[in-house]
């Protein structure tokens, strides 16, 4: 039986749709590739520990066993991602200003949703009782949203460095 990671949305930059439950096998295909590397050293290190942990977190969510013997590991990354996140971004935020980047204020805005979701998220597991079903649909929309983030919104600003020089 394959075991999935929760329902997952969106078109990657390739082409390639996100709208099916995410199964064994298919998550390594879609992670970190070299193409997403901005150039800037702090953020593609943070990005590529990004990857790390969502893809951490997608094998312990697909993975045989008992959801209470996840739960640990799950609240883990959880955390991580409640701070990591947060840190990211404000990083990524002070290189777009320090290169004077048009698009901030929208990319900022994004990066608000995104903590606010990972906040909501944490929020409604807590009071759930540690929800399977919530944890797989957040394990999908955070696969699609760090891909989708990093390879297109997050490349603007990498062209735009290029072109500034």
């Amino acid at each position: 039986m394959t075991q999935r990671c929760g329902p997952a949305a969106g078109i990657l930059p390739d082409g390639r749709v996100i709208n099916h439950n995410i199964r064994e096998g298919d998550v390594a295909a879609m992670l970190w590739k070299d193409q997403y590397e901005l150039g800037v050293p702090r953020i593609d290190a943070q990005h590529k520990e990004l990857f790390r942990r969502v893809e951490s977190f997608l094998q312990v969510l697909r993975s045989g066993g008992n959801w209470e013997e996840k739960v640990p590991k799950l609240n883990e990354t959880l955390e991580f991602m409640k701070r990591y996140v947060v840190e990211h971004f404000h990083d990524e935020e002070e290189y777009q200003k320090s290169i004077n980047y048009p698009g901030y204020e929208a990319h900022r805005q994004i990066h608000d949703g995104m903590v606010a979701y990972v906040q909501e998220v944490s929020k409604q597991y807590e009071a759930s009782g540690n929800n399977e079903d919530l944890m797989q649909q957040f394990g999908g929309r955070l696969l699609a949203w760090l891909i989708n983030h990093v390879a297109a919104e997050d490349q603007r600003i990498a062209d735009y460095a290029k072109r500034k020089g």
